[in-house]
């Protein structure tokens, strides 16, 4: 196992500026290199408290923004158009970046596609619902509609 400092927040980890311990491989070939973590040390105390300072001053403002954008997603569906077979079966399915990448187009918010969580896969079309973790406390669930691509 081995400490690392999360910078950016990791579903299932932690938020940034957290102290978590990983096992050695997970933090050595993804954390790290992604730049979602860096390694602990004694100096890096300081680090842990700037991004924490700098996170509460950040979220105290975004609170109201992330529960305005929560109900500006809720009240819309998003369409995603995806090539389908004869039978309205999928070619693989939906992923978190398709996700993203229709709201984004949608001009409801600009989403990144780590914060889209699919609780089960879709491979048909028709509604079908997703969440968004806007913040660690906020989480949006909205309805994406999957059409064939004609």
């Amino acid at each position: 196992m081995s400490k690392v400092i999360l910078t950016h927040e990791v579903s299932g980890l932690g938020s940034a500026g957290d102290v978590v311990d990983v096992k050695n491989g997970y933090a050595r070939n993804y954390l790290v290199p992604q730049g979602f973590a860096v390694a602990w040390s004694r100096g890096g105390e300081k680090q842990v408290e700037q991004i924490r300072t700098a996170r509460t001053t950040r979220e105290l403002k975004t609170i109201e923004e992330a529960h305005d954008l929560k109900a500006r997603l809720e009240a819309q569906k998003i369409r995603l158009t995806v090539k389908t077979g004869a039978d309205g079966r999928l070619f693989g399915s939906v992923r978190p970046g398709d996700v993203a990448d229709a709201v984004n187009a949608q001009g409801v918010a600009t989403i990144d596609k780590r914060k889209v969580e699919i609780p089960t896969a879709i491979k048909l079309v028709g509604d079908h619902e997703a969440t968004l973790r806007l913040r660690e406390d906020v989480v949006a669930t909205i309805t994406l509609t999957v059409v064939s691509a004609k």
